[in-house]
């Protein structure tokens, strides 16, 4: 009967179909990118956009769960021919798994900055971290780190591996820095050309 909470589920619950939606759209775009059929239908656009978009779709769950989003975006004016569909996606991958890999401690930073050959993203935790070996397997389809109790996190090893065919789509290149307990930094280069 309490109004708020009502519209509160509702949105989670609209948030979370939103998530289930784009996980159904990465099977679907895997099996496309592997038998390149995929038209990522590309744009000059600020590529801003595309995090802004993602930072919204992540808003919500970030603060339901009481956590902090912080975002720090270059001041640089620049326009990148990017597909602003998939380009929302990577980033929503990157910040659900950011999510999905927390503790208690759900603390989220995205920074963008340019060089002289292009765009750069990072998108920071404070979460539960990889070892070495897991690091060189997460862009692998269907990998899922098969010990610790990483299990009770839902997901089927695809996320990771469609952001990197995406990024690869788009001459760029996708890589993570990372230390068990201490969180995760995934760092996304996209150039200019």
């Amino acid at each position: 009967k309490d109004s708020k909470k009502s519209l509160g589920y509702l949105d989670m619950i609209r948030e979370e179909n939103k998530r289930l939606h784009t996980h159904v759209e990465n099977v679907l775009q895997i099996s496309q990118l592997e038998k390149q059929e995929l038209d990522l239908a590309k744009e000059n656009i600020d590529p801003h956009k595309t995090i802004q978009n993602a930072l919204d779709h992540v808003r919500l769950i970030i603060e339901n769960r009481g956590g902090q989003l912080s975002q720090r975006f270059t001041s640089e004016s620049l326009q990148l021919f990017i597909s602003p569909i998939h380009m929302t996606n990577v980033w929503v991958n990157l910040l659900d798994n950011a999510i999905k890999y927390s503790n208690e401690q759900l603390v989220v930073d995205v920074e963008t900055s340019v060089n002289e050959k292009g765009f750069i993203v990072k998108i920071k935790d404070k979460g539960i971290g990889m070892t070495t070996t897991v690091r060189k397997r997460i862009f692998d389809k269907f990998y899922r780190e098969p010990s610790g109790n990483v299990h009770n996190v839902k997901g089927h090893g695809l996320g990771l591996a469609y952001v990197k065919q995406i990024v690869n789509m788009h001459s760029g290149t996708i890589s993570v820095s990372s230390t068990p307990n201490q969180g995760s930094i995934f760092t996304v280069f996209l150039p200019y050309k």
